[in-house]
């Protein structure tokens, strides 16, 4: 998967592969012993977790999750999505319902004011830096998801591996 030209700052993918879901279970609970100095494998249901290890983790780190739907022919469709640790994307989510409710607020706030032919300049001065501040939090996301690009090649390998 080519993670560097992406837009997305969760990349997702879909493949099929011509295991079962038991056997990829199975072999999903093996090679977590195997991989253990580096890499924690959770597995949950049809939903396998590939984390970083905490001694080489950095707070960039991504972890993989997919999951696993059996075809009728007996193989597997995998859906795949990479992201951040989730206390990471929680925090950024809620800087971002922040940023949007500040930004609403003094929307509704500048509306008033412009109706009643007040002065609407702090208004539009407060959405400006809004809108700015969200730009730089995209910016920072893309920096981090740059960061963790090596990461995220590993965990892919290591999923490559379980479902070879």
């Amino acid at each position: 998967m080519d993670i560097d030209n992406s837009i997305e700052l969760r990349p997702r993918f879909q493949m099929d592969v011509p295991k079962s879901v038991a056997t990829i279970l199975e072999d999903a609970i093996a090679l977590k012993d195997v991989v253990k100095e580096d890499y924690r494998i959770k597995v949950s249901d049809h939903h396998i977790f590939f984390f970083i290890t905490l001694a080489k983790r950095k707070y960039y780190s991504p972890h993989l999750h997919i999951e696993l739907t059996a075809n009728d022919d007996g193989t597997t469709h995998v859906k795949g999505l990479f992201g951040p640790d989730q206390t990471v994307w929680t925090f950024f989510m809620f800087l971002h319902f922040f940023v949007g409710g500040v930004f609403l607020i003094f929307m509704m706030m500048g509306y008033s004011h412009w109706s009643l032919d007040q002065s609407i300049v702090v208004d539009f001065a407060v959405m400006l830096f809004m809108a700015i501040l969200w730009l730089l939090l995209y910016v920072q996301a893309r920096i981090n998801r740059k960061k963790c690009a090596p990461q995220m090649y590993k965990l892919e390998d290591v999923m490559h591996r379980l479902l070879k």
